[in-house]
């Protein structure tokens, strides 16, 4: 039979697999579009967009002149409002030279990848992780390394790592707070990490990149701060998209940041321009660069997010689930009351209840939940996982009798 597709896109499409069969599914979204369904699966917003978002939108479409719709680049004005930002919040001395404005997190980390690897180097990405890495990966013609969370913690293994990093490695990715777990990883984790890295890059004679994926790190709960990683290693890239921030998914916008202390940032600045280019013109439309300096400060309402987590984790838990408190991001993770995690997520659809299940993620026999689902979903959603959690325990005792 003819190959109708490349290699490599044939490679990117066996990686995102089952999720990829899923999350595809016709059927599905057309029940998610239904007014009785409970939407916790992704993280869509299921609230109108807030006024502050919209008008920030609104005044940046307004022409200003002739040049407000031609080519725009990295637009300076923003990159130094998104720079000045960094500098306040992370006391790191980022250059509006070095934000490089980007269609969200899908676009930077291709971005890097292109301009900082070759065919068939090793990219270490950690598990569970987000469900397009090892897609990602692939696509840019690279060798996947997987590496698994401490299972008890869902903090870095830092010994695994260490082992898993050879001469053939050139970046690793760090998603923190961590989408599905809800982890921060704390200062002495990117610390040793850091160590890590350094050392290997000078036993292997080049750089290991850090590829920091900060897509949730303004969705922190609890009164919580948020070390980034790109503070505890020099060749780090801050991956950063407004999309969670602003629960505005399909305004694809983000940037990466290169900090100060990248020693070869200058050298930089020209290839990952190229790369914005090549890769079929990686920057966000002009409307959007422009409404940057107002949306920068803006963020969803978090005291929203925290108290739907709050309310679905007590009732959860009440219910009998065992859960991970998220630190941050708008999910959670919970452990299935039935080894089959597509199984039992069956059960919760004949209760109008959609979650993702873990097999998506690298995570069998557990589920993640989204909080950005609205307060009504929240509260006739819950009855559901009772309902399903008393089904699993029913079926359990009877195979147990049987």
């Amino acid at each position: 039979m003819t190959q109708v597709v490349s290699e490599q896109l044939r490679r990117s499409m066996e990686a995102l697999s089952i999720f990829g069969t899923w999350a595809s599914d016709p059927k599905l979204f057309e029940r998610l579009q239904r007014p009785e369904t409970c939407d916790f699966a992704f993280g869509n917003p299921h609230d109108l967009a807030a006024p502050e978002y919209v008008d920030a939108i609104a005044r940046a479409a307004r022409p200003t002149g002739p040049a407000h719709y031609a080519y725009t680049q990295n637009d300076p004005v923003a990159a130094e409002a998104i720079a000045s930002g960094l500098r306040e919040r992370f006391g790191i001395s980022f250059e509006h030279e070095d934000v490089y404005l980007t269609n969200g997190n899908f676009t930077g980390l291709s971005l890097l990848l292109r301009a900082l690897t070759d065919p068939g180097d090793e990219v270490v990405f950690v598990s569970p992780p987000w469900f397009f890495y090892e897609s990602l990966i692939v696509g840019g013609g690279l060798t996947p390394v997987r590496v698994f969370a401490d299972r008890a913690t869902f903090d870095l293994d830092l010994r695994a790592i260490a082992d898993a990093i050879g001469p053939r490695t050139r970046a690793i990715i760090v998603n923190s707070p961590n989408n599905p777990t809800g982890r921060i990883y704390p200062p002495a984790t990117l610390e040793a990490l850091g160590g890590i890295l350094t050392d290997a890059s000078e036993r292997h004679g080049h750089p290991i990149w850090l590829l920091s994926d900060e897509a949730y790190n303004r969705i922190l709960f609890d009164g919580r701060t948020f070390p980034t990683p790109v503070a505890y290693y020099p060749r780090s890239f801050m991956v950063y998209t407004y999309a969670k921030t602003q629960l505005a998914p399909g305004s694809r916008l983000g940037y990466i940041a290169v900090p100060p202390t990248l020693p070869e940032r200058e050298e930089l600045r020209s290839p990952l321009l190229v790369a914005q280019i090549t890769s079929g013109w990686g920057f966000p439309i002009s409307i959007l660069q422009r409404a940057i300096p107002d949306l920068e400060g803006f963020a969803f309402d978090l005291a929203t997010l925290q108290r739907r987590r709050d309310v679905l984790v007590a009732a959860l838990r009440e219910q009998g689930y065992e859960l991970v408190d998220p630190e941050g991001t708008f999910y959670i993770l919970v452990r299935s009351p039935l080894e089959d995690d597509i199984a039992f997520c069956d059960l919760l659809n004949a209760h109008d209840v959609y979650v993702l299940p873990g097999s998506m993620f690298e995570m069998p026999g557990w589920f993640r939940i989204s909080v950005t689902a609205s307060d009504d979903m929240v509260e006739r959603g819950i009855p559901g996982f009772a309902k399903a959690i008393a089904q699993a325990g029913a079926a359990a005792g009877a195979t147990s009798r049987g």
